[in-house]
């Protein structure tokens, strides 16, 4: 009898994907683009279902806050939160991105060679603290129509863009030498540090500067510290990966927390209302964190004009 021809698919190991639930903050790594990083750690956890917290530019590193199963309901809770980034500039130089992915052109010869003294510069980053109103970069991906900014940038096409206020809370220089600065700016969410440099550069008389290293090291309470890289993650064995995981009302920390009893965990579930005596003086449209006596989390409340809890997003409590 003849042997059958060999399958080549046959022996090859499907992973079964796995509903885990959970926050890691991932160290991202450089010249890789946020969903890249995203759908690597699904791989290496696993994961059946998986979302980042918003995006970092390819070129950028640093802290990527990505959510696992039920903790994708909660993933926009630190969209509005505040930022902290490590920067480097090049001063007298500017990009087509901001960074060092676009093309690269000198400044003229009188800006260029501006050498700001150590107080010069000092000065000029205490300017920018506070309020202050920026113009979205070409490349970001602000949408104009439907499309994303960039690919009418990379099109050649010029979208004409609206100032917006943003808020840098503080901006601390780090070194400063010839053409070279690193700074450490926390600022609100929505700020465009490529755009900060540039403006940097030119209020310091060198006709702009463009970013050569960006990191994110903080975002709302999370820090770098915390973070795990790609490498790491997968040298490690499956239940050491399983307890990098932070819990997912991590997200939420900032909110008030709740705790309820049998009978109104059971109405909550229903979709009912709850009564919210012991949330003190909580105002109208409150989201609260809520629990059960065992101090499992449940999802998100939000306090209504009567004073009691509407649920609005909960968990799968089969999860």
């Amino acid at each position: 009898m003849n042997p059958q021809p060999l399958n080549p698919k046959a022996g090859q190991f499907k992973r079964i994907k796995r509903k885990i639930s959970g926050v890691l903050l991932l160290d991202k790594p450089s010249r890789i683009s946020s969903n890249q990083a995203l759908q690597i750690a699904k791989r290496i956890f696993t994961a059946a279902k998986a979302g980042h917290t918003g995006t970092l530019d390819p070129l950028a590193t640093g802290l990527l806050p990505i959510c696992f199963g039920e903790a994708t309901k909660f993933s926009s809770a630190l969209l509005g939160a505040d930022k902290t980034y490590e920067a480097t500039l090049e001063l007298g130089y500017i990009s087509t991105t901001g960074d060092a992915e676009g093309e690269i052109s000198a400044c003229d010869a009188l800006s260029r060679d501006m050498k700001p003294t150590l107080l010069q510069a000092e000065t000029i980053l205490r300017s920018f603290v506070g309020p202050i109103m920026q113009v979205p970069p070409m490349y970001s991906a602000l949408k104009h129509r439907g499309k994303p900014l960039y690919a009418y940038a990379r099109a050649g096409v010029e979208i004409e863009r609206q100032a917006r206020e943003v808020v840098i809370y503080d901006l601390q220089l780090k070194v400063l030498a010839d053409t070279k600065m690193d700074i450490v700016v926390k600022c609100s969410t929505g700020t465009y540090v490529r755009t900060l440099a540039e403006d940097i550069g030119k209020a310091l008389g060198c006709g702009g500067a463009y970013l050569t290293v960006l990191r994110r090291s903080v975002i709302g309470g999370f820090g770098l510290s915390q973070a795990y890289t790609l490498d790491a993650l997968e040298a490690m064995p499956l239940a050491q990966r399983d307890a990098c995981l932070h819990s997912i009302d991590s997200l939420l920390h900032n909110f008030p927390a709740a705790t309820l009893d049998g009978a109104g965990v059971t109405s909550l579930r229903q979709g009912q209302v709850v009564k919210a005596c012991f949330m003190g003086d909580s105002p109208e449209g409150t989201k609260i964190r809520l629990y059960d006596q065992e101090k499992r989390f449940l999802g998100v409340g939000e306090v209504t004009v009567q004073g009691e809890i509407a649920p609005r997003r909960l968990i799968d409590c089969m999860e």
